[in-house]
């Protein structure tokens, strides 16, 4: 039986081509030829001019990893380094040098003439009730009371010094945070910012020199009494009191350091005393040393310069005077007098820049900190590029939510 005649199971034809189809199509390789290697490849498009990459995305072919966000003004945006805090005070006077250090020459002027106008009259009238005195009973009277009355004048330029001490700090404060955001304000724009804030300001000055003098007064009480014994009385006294200074001044660093940035937090944050006090022993947990070891530091190098300018000065004035007159005639008392207003102008110039320094210092510290505990830096950056942008702002240096701080005061604070 051939292939044509088998038959399927069932009598079904066998499956294959019909009888008059057509053949199937041979693959011919002739018809595809292979491709000529000399052939050019297609042009490509060309590529699209580079565009700037949008805010967030790195741009092509940069190199990952971290910029530090722009220095707009005083401050750079990150937590600063020790060498940054300790010469940042020093560069407020260069950046703003009228309203900076005219405001503390202004400080030192009311202190001094505060001071001139109170004690040269009564100087005066003292002496001249002396010479008046009939005998010496009158005469040592009259010293007793005039003791007792230069302790009571005392308390005018103590007062006067509180006011213009407590006003310099809100300036200060105000200064450093506006230059850190590149402002710089004029002389009575700094004035009008920290007269907000000036009570709080005065009645935490006046806290601490109460303190201060309360101490003081303590301990010369109690040696006064002691001399009313007998001498072994009084030598043991002084040795507890001496070794009782010692601890007190212990304890006067650890709280003057804990409670440093009171000012900066009345000024910026508008708080009152209480909340500032509990804000500043917080935001220094964990920095005491390094707070208290540059406001040291700072304040070692103002009172190093202070001596090798004044000093020198008055040196040269003494030998000059013991040259000219050395058997002490008086004819060399006008270079004793041109040597004491020399003196006494350097030491106006200096206290004012040491006051500006040791101001602006805590301001650099507590900004410092805030990057550092509360990450402060974005805040300023989110706000200098809001501000930028002609998008309203708020207060940059607000305490955080997080901050267990009750409301600002009815003043608010200065921050516009």
């Amino acid at each position: 039986m051939s292939d044509h005649d088998w038959q399927a199971p069932g009598g079904a034809p066998a499956p294959g081509p019909a009888p008059d189809a057509a053949p199937a199509p041979r693959f011919d390789p002739s018809a595809f030829p292979p491709p000529s290697v000399e052939a050019s490849p297609p042009a490509l498009p060309a590529p699209a001019a580079p565009t700037s990459p949008m805010y967030g995305q790195v741009p092509y072919g940069s190199p990952l990893g971290w910029t530090p966000p722009p220095k707009p003004g005083l401050l750079p945006l990150h937590p600063l380094g020790f060498g940054t805090v300790l010469w940042a005070p020093f560069k407020v006077l260069r950046r703003n040098p009228a309203a900076t250090f005219g405001t503390g020459l202004v400080v030192q002027l009311v202190s001094v003439v505060a001071m001139l106008a109170v004690f040269i009259p009564f100087m005066v009238f003292v002496v001249s009730r002396v010479e008046s005195a009939t005998d010496s009973a009158d005469a040592d009277a009259l010293m007793s009371g005039a003791i007792g009355g230069f302790l009571l004048l005392m308390l005018v330029p103590i007062a006067l010094s509180l006011i213009a001490g407590a006003f310099l700090q809100g300036v200060m404060v105000i200064e450093v945070a506006s230059g850190t955001l590149g402002e710089r304000l004029r002389f009575a724009a700094l004035w009008k910012r920290a007269a907000k804030r000036f009570w709080p300001l005065l009645g935490w000055t006046a806290m601490v020199t109460g303190a201060i003098v309360v101490a003081f007064a303590f301990f010369i009480a109690i040696i006064v009494v002691a001399t009313f014994f007998d001498p072994v009385t009084v030598i043991v006294t002084i040795l507890v009191m001496i070794l009782a200074g010692l601890g007190a001044a212990v304890v006067a660093a650890w709280l003057g350091t804990k409670l440093s940035l009171v000012p900066s937090v009345i000024v910026l944050e508008g708080v009152g005393i209480g909340t500032a006090m509990k804000r500043s022993w917080r935001l220094t947990d964990g920095f005491f040393w390094r707070t208290f070891g540059t406001l040291l530091l700072v304040g070692f190098i103002l009172n190093l310069a202070a001596q090798v300018v004044v000093q020198p000065v008055s040196l040269i004035g003494t030998i000059i005077a013991a040259i000219i007159d050395p058997t002490g005639t008086g004819a060399a008392i006008a270079i004793t007098v041109v040597t004491m207003i020399v003196t006494v102008i350097l030491s106006l110039l200096i206290g004012a820049i040491t006051a500006v320094v040791q101001a602006a210092l805590v301001a650099v510290i507590y900004i410092d900190l805030r990057m550092r505990t509360e990450a402060l830096d974005l805040e300023l950056v989110r706000h200098i590029e809001q501000r930028d942008a002609g998008v309203p702002v708020t207060d940059p240096y607000a305490a955080p939510a997080t901050a267990t701080a009750p409301a600002a005061t009815a003043a608010g604070p200065a921050w516009p």
